[in-house]
């Protein structure tokens, strides 16, 4: 019989990802759906910068990000991310003693055959995630980089089928309905989108006060 192996796991990387609303999250859906193409239609500054920092898709990230204090169905989805990102932060431990993690941020992402969002992460924020809207069969999931990486060194490359918690990078496959959090420090990106239709997402960030 073999002995368990003595090892412990420090400074873990959580993600947590769970559907949005125990009962159908598709009314909201469509309501969402309807007003992120009616803004694409409407956001002539947000359509502009797109065209020269998010060649082939469309984000309100720079033009109008703070959707969830102007729409009721925003601000809808606002109040059900809440349950989420406090069960988050209570499984983080996080501190907040006088103080509360509140929406600061909430834009629109719609991605065509083939967009792709380069690396990134989200600066001066403490919780980061995604709401998935419409997401088409094939569409890319949301990647994510071990944040050690640049220090693994002469580390040998791991296996192809390693288990997730030693993979360097990790893909969560997007779903309609679902929602994802993780700390805003966390490095990823969206891979090519090889869906024909949009893929259509809602990103947000959390910040504490």
């Amino acid at each position: 019989m073999l002995r368990s192996v003595p090892i412990q796991y420090l400074f873990q990387t959580p993600v947590y990802a769970a559907s949005l609303e125990s009962n159908s999250s598709v009314p909201l859906n469509r309501r969402l759906l309807r007003e992120c193409l009616q803004l694409r239609h409407d956001d002539r500054g947000g359509r502009a910068w797109s065209e020269r920092n998010y060649p082939g898709g469309y984000t309100s990230y720079n033009s109008r990000s703070r959707l969830h204090a102007v729409s009721p169905t925003f601000a809808k989805l606002e109040h059900s991310i809440d349950r989420h990102v406090q069960r988050f932060a209570k499984s983080l431990d996080l501190d907040l003693r006088g103080k509360r993690l509140a929406m600061t941020d909430c834009w629109v992402n719609i991605m065509r055959h083939r967009v792709v969002h380069g690396l990134h992460l989200h600066p001066l924020s403490t919780i980061s995630g995604t709401y998935y809207v419409q997401v088409p069969r094939g569409s890319a999931g949301l990647k994510f980089e071990d944040p050690r990486l640049e220090r693994f060194m002469a580390a040998p490359a791991r296996r192809a089928r390693a288990r997730a918690k030693n993979r360097v990078w990790v893909t969560l496959p997007a779903r309609a309905g679902r929602v994802v959090l993780f700390e805003s420090w966390l490095r990823h990106e969206v891979p090519p989108n090889l869906a024909r239709g949009e893929r259509v997402s809602v990103s947000f960030n959390y910040a504490w006060f």
